[in-house]
């Protein structure tokens, strides 16, 4: 870990932050600008001095940026879609997993006693979520508190995973890119991700309507 700058003046430590969200984002772009062509437009820009080029060339450099973009992240798609299917192909042969129809895979760490949450339940998780090259990009447990939520409101993959799970399970769970984010992606998640998840399903409420219809 880097480290850690002790910024005397809060508007330092603003601009700074300002400035690392500005070139995380370019950079989350995939492709390959001019930093220092970058930094001097925002110079200018901010001293409040005249545009190098027209509206109608800024329009289309913008325009072109995108189409790049665009271009890109196809590609990235295309290969992590490749790369992943031969990563599920090569792991559905290993001890212990699981495939189910939907192609999600699994494997049993710690075997719960309890009962299956259903869609409507609200469970409580403890998980940590990697890439297939072990890219961590989220953690329950470095957060130090379990997430809750409607099995529901989750990829299709964890919905099926849950529903499956009885309470004090623990599992590996492998999830196709078409049952998580899919071609879209989403911030740390390129598209077309395979997504693998220790997952701990700690325990569940069932749903008002669930519970008053076992009540009767």
């Amino acid at each position: 870990m880097p480290k850690q700058v002790i910024f005397r003046k809060p508007i330092d430590a603003s601009s700074y932050a300002m400035g690392y969200k500005i070139g995380t984002n370019l950079k989350s772009r995939g492709v390959d600008l001019n930093i220092r062509t970058i930094l001097s437009a925002i110079k200018e820009a901010y001293e409040g001095k005249p545009s190098a080029i027209s509206p109608e060339q800024s329009q289309q450099a913008l325009k072109h940026f995108q189409e790049m973009v665009k271009e890109k992240r196809k590609e990235i798609a295309a290969n992590n879609k490749k790369e992943g299917e031969a990563y599920l192909e090569k792991n559905k042969s290993q001890k212990g997993v699981i495939t189910t129809t939907s192609g999600l895979q699994y494997k049993v760490l710690t075997k719960g006693s309890g009962k299956t949450p259903q869609a409507n339940s609200k469970v409580s998780v403890h998980y940590n979520g990697r890439l297939i090259d072990g890219t961590e990009f989220d953690s329950s447990y470095k957060r130090k508190e379990p997430s809750q939520f409607k099995v529901n409101r989750v990829v299709k993959g964890w919905q099926e995973a849950l529903k499956l799970m009885p309470v004090g399970s623990k599992w590996q769970v492998y999830i196709p890119s078409d049952l998580a984010y899919g071609e879209y992606g989403r911030p740390g998640i390129p598209p077309n991700s395979v997504l693998i998840f220790d997952m701990e399903l700690l325990s569940f409420e069932e749903n008002e309507a669930v519970k008053t219809a076992k009540n009767k």
